[in-house]
């Protein structure tokens, strides 16, 4: 089930250090509040794994890269302050019961999983009704020329290629939608916000319930 990406994983994992410096306080507020057991998907090395509060009782952290997934563990060994479980596995087919989590998060990972409308259907079917998606996402842009800049680099498969299957022009919020989530709360971040810069800006940060 492992999906390799020793290049990109290992970029990544110095490269977000360095974008942590501004994407923690963002990572902090996505999680404040939560409550009950949550289910992570694309964990990457770890990153949310400090901001989760005392009040979470277990995080199933699921991420399909190996490289990313030992450093991950190796953070939720050393930082973690709830208990982490850290498993491979895939978007599209969670390893979680239906209906058996309060919370989902999704951090900077619906931009790179091949199916996000297939995704969205597992997170709605393992969250318990009422449970809340935590989403922290970068999305298409705004105005029309970046915007076909973006989907630009998408079809060429430059971008996707370069950031590891990302692709930057998705319409993430709409994809939520659809997928029959209530958006409770929503924040339009910039590269200001986050120091993260197009094309995988702006960004959205904010809270869908299940019906």
């Amino acid at each position: 089930m492992s999906h390799r990406h020793p290049l990109f994983a290992r970029f990544y994992a110095r490269t977000s250090l360095l974008m942590e410096r501004r994407i923690g306080a963002h990572r902090r507020t996505l999680l404040a509040g939560l409550t009950g057991r949550a289910i992570e998907i694309g964990a990457g090395n770890g990153l949310n794994f400090p901001h989760y509060p005392g009040t979470v009782t277990e995080v199933i952290a699921v991420e399909p890269e190996p490289h990313l997934r030992a450093l991950a563990q190796a953070l939720a060994d050393t930082t973690a302050t709830v208990p982490i479980k850290i498993v491979d596995g895939w978007a599209d087919r969670l390893p979680a019961d239906d209906a058996s989590c309060d919370a989902a998060i999704a951090s900077l990972v619906l931009c790179s999983v091949p199916d996000p409308d297939a995704a969205l259907a597992e997170i709605a079917r393992v969250l318990k009704p009422g449970g809340q998606l935590r989403f922290l996402e970068h999305v298409h842009h705004p105005r029309p020329a970046r915007r076909r800049l973006q989907q630009t680099l998408d079809t060429t498969r430059a971008w996707p290629w370069f950031g590891g299957g990302c692709h930057c022009s998705r319409d993430t919020l709409t994809a939520i939608k659809n997928a029959g989530f209530t958006i409770d709360h929503l924040d339009i971040l910039t590269s200001t916000d986050t120091g993260l810069p197009f094309p995988t800006a702006p960004q959205i940060r904010g809270t869908a319930t299940r019906p």
